[in-house]
């Protein structure tokens, strides 16, 4: 039975045989071992103290992926404190909202992330702090239609059960090997990728960034790869990746954005493999899987995960039919512990008996395997990042010629869907200084990968009777925008 309390715990005690057998090791990383990088988490955690970090503290991360990062999350865990990640490509104006909101005891970007390593190195290791299951080690950002993040609280016990759950679930053993090419700030390469692979005390190859050289070069030695579906669409294009290139491998999975049926087949007529897809998201970690002994059927997510509970409902919470298409709903030891000084939006993602309605619409069949719809809300999933078009939209609606805009996503061979924004101008306002302004405050204001890939003009947006700009118009209307030959 895994130990109870603080999670680091339940990651030391997995590799406790093992402790010199290669973590991570890249090309651009060096090689380090499990018990190397154990007592780097707690020099880490001894210097986290040192700067005031003390437990159920926040330490708000901007840092660029790399092993220090790694040993940064380790060494919150082993403080104690509450780790809080953020895309290192967040603007200055959006980590000042993220600390605002988190309040961190300190914020660590790559500069201050080199300093603390720097220290690490010549303090002693400090000792591990004993947490409950019910207290904070996560808190990873998230955000509505609204366009302002939340952050999900997530407990010890949180990213235990859903640890274990994947960990079993997907089979692994002493035997696998990791090849680690997703960004740390998500759910897909923390908690899935890296929590699997330390309870099997794994070799990792880490790579800082999908690179599709590197990849290939590393695959033949590799195990496991988890992917979006961008970088299985950019495999494919490459004559080097073919069934001899993964004869070693057993499992691919896919996350964070729907993988084309046509990707799907693809992939298994070059290779033999199957892409195993799989559900989740930051306020549940995973929560559905296509099986690992049994069929994977393109565009279905799978089945709920060991002790996740799982029903399609309709607005107003009654559970549906199979083959219904509703909302769906879960619950479970996985699930969030609620958003972060947010009691009212926590009570309102939840229905009685501790259900919590995800967003997304879906359906069950007879035996229990999600098909997902779509999304109740306008969310763009664009190269497995999340974007929320009204965070895009308030930057161009204070644009001076702007007299108002709708951000869509539309269909994309590489990214899934990109960005689009349709905006509607003051008259004499379409010309090159608005387009100045336009990149200016965008560039000033939002990540790039929030940017829109294009940008339309019109006299006025569609609006339904009720005055409602009609989104599901524009995406019809640009719905080749990217596809067309």
């Amino acid at each position: 039975m895994p130990t109870p309390g603080n999670f680091l715990t339940t990651l030391i005690d997995a590799a406790a045989t093992r402790l010199d057998r290669t973590f991570l090791d890249g090309p651009d990383v060096g090689e380090i071992t499990y018990g190397a990088m154990f007592d780097r988490a707690a020099r880490f955690a001894g210097v986290l103290h040192d700067h005031g970090v003390n437990p159920g503290d926040r330490v708000l991360a901007t840092a660029d992926k790399s092993t220090d990062v790694v040993a940064l999350y380790l060494g919150c865990l082993h403080a104690g404190a509450v780790y809080v990640p953020l895309n290192p490509a967040f603007t200055a104006d959006e980590v000042a909202y993220f600390a605002g909101d988190a309040e961190p005891a300190i914020v660590v970007d790559d500069a201050r992330l080199a300093d603390l390593a720097a220290a690490a190195a010549m303090t002693d290791p400090a000792p591990l702090r004993d947490r409950d299951d019910d207290d904070l080690a996560a808190l990873l950002y998230t955000s509505g239609t609204t366009g302002r993040p939340k952050g999900a609280s997530l407990t010890h016990a949180n990213l235990r059960h859903n640890a274990w759950a994947l960990h079993d679930g997907w089979r692994f053993s002493p035997a696998d090997h990791l090849l680690h090419t997703l960004p740390l700030f998500h759910v897909h390469g923390l908690v899935l990728a890296l929590h699997c692979a330390m309870l099997s005390a794994v070799p990792v190859t880490f790579l800082i960034r999908f690179d599709r050289d590197q990849v290939i070069e590393a695959l033949p030695a590799a195990t496991v790869l988890m992917g979006v579906p961008t970088h299985y669409t950019r495999l494919l294009d490459d004559d080097r990746f073919d069934h001899r290139r993964v004869a070693n491998m057993r499992l691919f999975t896919c996350g964070s954005a729907p993988l084309p049926d046509a990707v799907f087949d693809a992939f298994t007529a070059r290779t033999g493999h199957r892409i195993c897809e799989r559900y989740g998201m930051s306020e549940a970690g995973i929560m559905t899987s296509n099986p690992y002994d049994g069929e994977r059927i393109a565009g279905t997510v799978g089945f709920a995960l060991r002790d996740v509970e799982l029903r399609v409902c309709d607005d107003e919470g009654n559970e549906l039919p199979v083959d219904t298409t509703g909302v769906v709903e879960v619950r479970g030891p996985h699930l969030f512990a609620g958003y972060w000084r947010r009691p009212s939006d926590t009570a309102a993602a939840h229905r009685a008996g501790g259900w919590f309605v995800t967003g997304d619409i879906g359906s069950l069949d007879p035996e229990g395997r999600l098909t997902l719809q779509g999304r109740a809300g306008d969310m763009i999933i664009s190269g497995g990042e999340n974007i929320y078009p009204k965070e895009i939209e308030l930057v161009l609606d204070e644009v001076a010629g702007v007299r108002e805009s709708a951000v869509i996503g539309v269909p994309h061979p590489d990214f899934g869907e990109a960005v689009v924004a349709v905006l509607a101008v003051e008259p004499r306002s379409h010309d090159d200084d608005l387009e100045t302004r336009i990149q200016q405050a965008l560039g000033a204001r939002l990540a790039r990968f929030k940017h829109p890939k294009s940008r339309v003009i019109v006299d006025e947006l569609p609006r339904n009777a009720m005055g409602k700009i009609q989104k599901n118009v524009l995406r019809d209307r640009y719905a080749s925008l990217f596809t067309d030959a």
